[in-house]
């Protein structure tokens, strides 16, 4: 759920004047966001036990085509519901409410007329990786928590059969991902089959439970566990392996475009206009990459010159991926590696962050299961309620293959400056509603984290040229992102055209780049949206830098810039220019 357009966007957004926000329809407003939001927790009770909200942890979704129907006909409703409240009778902020959430139901409703919820399964993950990926947000503290994860053990087989539902009606209507990142899956899946339960990672809360359990507690949950496990799961994952191997992947398209999907072209479109939040085309945002990608060469080659490589750009890249000083070869080395990191950043935020958040994060190895398959490292955010900590999750998974002088700028982006500090605190925002501190616009987001690792400059974090290497090469990564994605999806370029150019042009190592082209085909049009957030948050600091010199506050606007949570680009630029018109300006 995202926006509109740039000039609608801007029109929606003026305030309406008025004398005092009336109160009735203020709170017909916080009905209906409260009411929504309680109903998304019941229609997505995997998604509620991330946040923390543990009422519907014993639930699975259901998938079923009613089920949905419904779902779609609630999003219609809510925007009939909105839109029958006086917006001119709610106060300047509520008016951006209001109008953020139109936004939000419009854009829900114009994606209805694609149909990728007929491919709910990738590489990346899927009802075959359930467990794996679930169990990195749930607590196990109490009896309960073991016999509500029982529970969903035992609707997993209905859940199965309702993906493998999904996926035939793709087979049927031409919905399929590509078959070069679908070959992955059948190992994952084999991996989940074990013969014995106690090695099923369903199992896996069951084998050091919570003190907080008795013995014979402890002895009775178990049992049930195993029994889900080899009564449920197991079957369950038998018969997605023999309908996958057997049936699905056989179909899967050769092509790789998005455009190739019914209807692509207009559904590549909307996901660039989706997560972008701007309208620019795929056309334009392929020659701004070009253009960036070029930009950055250069200043890549000015590295190479001061280490004093003796040799050309492409040798550089290859020393830079092969040399033994840049790994470590043991996964428990790595670790402590990424712990010592983001102990290095923390002490600094405060010398340009004037908010910090109060949640906490750890680091910690992403899963075995999921590794081999998964991007060098991720965040997952903290619960609502603030009892789970914010996670950085790091991949261990050949760790000659992570590069240590990525570690820094990987660190900033994840952790903080990065996802966590912002995410933490949209999450903790005192006012908002709790549909803007979820906000999860991926250009403000993600564009967010890829300028924040510009922020080592700043914290006197990037003396070693190695680290600055790292830094160019991370930023490089994104600029490639705007020209691979839409040459895959909208140019006709190959997989392999893309990796070619990727490795041409950053020196990441050749799994993560392989890892991460096959993750632009499994997400088309979500890649482009850090690069482009990212230079629309530099622009706007830039523009405040020029315009009040001496008395420029780098703090001060950071605190802005975070302080309404996630906003689409053009809503983030009125409200920094609204900031910046308040400023007093000082000497040049």
């Amino acid at each position: 759920m995202i926006f509109r357009t740039l000039a609608l966007c801007l029109l929606l957004l003026a305030p309406t004047a008025q004398a005092a926000p009336d109160a009735k329809a203020t709170a017909a407003l916080y009905a209906l966001f409260d009411a929504d939001y309680q109903r998304q927790l019941r229609e997505d009770p995997l998604g509620a036990s991330y946040l923390g909200e543990d009422r519907y942890n014993d639930k699975m979704p259901d998938l079923s085509s009613p089920a949905m129907a419904v779902r779609q006909q609630a999003v219609r409703d809510s925007r009939q519901t909105l839109l029958g409240i006086d917006r001119k009778a709610l106060s300047e902020a509520d008016q951006l409410n209001y109008d953020i959430y139109l936004l939000e139901l419009d854009q829900s409703i114009a994606g209805l007329r694609f149909h990728d919820e007929f491919m709910p399964v990738s590489h990346q993950g899927g009802v075959h990786t359930f467990a794996d990926g679930m169990l990195q947000g749930l607590r196990f503290e109490k009896a309960k928590d073991y016999s509500d994860w029982i529970a969903r053990l035992r609707a997993y087989g209905t859940y199965t059969d309702q993906t493998i539902a999904l996926m035939r009606q793709g087979m049927a209507s031409g919905w399929m991902r590509p078959k070069a990142i679908m070959q992955r899956v059948p190992a994952q899946i084999a991996g989940q089959i074990v013969a014995a339960p106690e090695d099923s990672a369903s199992y896996s809360p069951f084998k050091a439970m919570s003190a907080n359990v008795s013995a014979s507690e402890q002895e009775r949950l178990r049992a049930e566990a195993k029994a889900a496990v080899v009564d449920v799961v197991l079957p369950a994952l038998k018969r997605f392996q023999s309908f996958f191997n057997e049936q699905y992947l056989p179909k899967c398209r050769d092509s790789v475009a998005a455009g190739e999907l019914p209807d692509g072209k207009a559904y590549y479109d909307f996901l660039a206009r989706s997560y972008t939040t701007t309208d620019l085309s795929a056309a334009q945002i392929h020659e701004i990459g070009l253009k960036e990608v070029t930009r950055l060469r250069a200043e890549m080659e000015k590295i190479r010159v001061e280490v004093a490589f003796h040799g050309d750009q492409p040798a550089f890249f290859e020393y830079l991926r092969s040399d033994a000083k840049f790994h470590y070869n043991d996964g428990a080395q790595l670790l402590m590696a990424y712990r010592a990191m983001a102990k290095r950043i923390d002490p600094e935020l405060t010398r340009i962050f004037g908010t910090l958040p109060r949640a906490p994060y750890g680091v910690t190895p992403i899963p075995d299961a999921l590794a081999p398959d998964t991007t060098t490292a991720y965040y997952n955010g903290g619960s609502t309620d603030g009892k789970r900590a914010g996670n950085y999750y790091v991949n261990l998974y050949k760790p000659q293959t992570r590069l240590i002088w990525e570690m820094l700028p990987l660190t900033l982006h994840e952790s903080v400056p990065g996802h966590h500090l912002q995410i933490s605190i949209a999450n903790e925002l005192p006012e908002q509603p709790m549909f803007r501190r979820l906000a999860g616009f991926t250009a403000y987001v993600e564009g967010w984290a890829l300028y924040a690792e510009q922020l080592g400059y700043d914290m006197g974090l990037y003396a070693d040229p190695y680290d600055r290497m790292g830094q160019k090469a991370y930023e490089m990564w994104r600029a490639v992102r705007l020209v691979v994605d839409t040459g895959m999806h909208a140019q006709g370029w190959s997989r392999q055209q893309a990796i070619d150019y990727f490795k041409a042009n950053d020196p990441k190592s050749e799994h993560d780049i392989t890892n991460e082209i096959d993750r632009y085909l499994a997400t088309p049009g979500q890649a482009l949206a850090y690069k482009i957030g990212q230079m629309k948050i530099s622009e706007l600091r830039a523009k405040a830098k020029a315009k009040l010199g001496d008395n420029f506050d780098l703090r001060a606007f950071h605190d802005e810039l975070l302080g309404a949570g996630a906003l689409p680009l053009s809503v983030l630029e009125t409200r920094m220019n609204a900031w910046l018109d308040a400023q007093p300006a000082g000497a040049k």
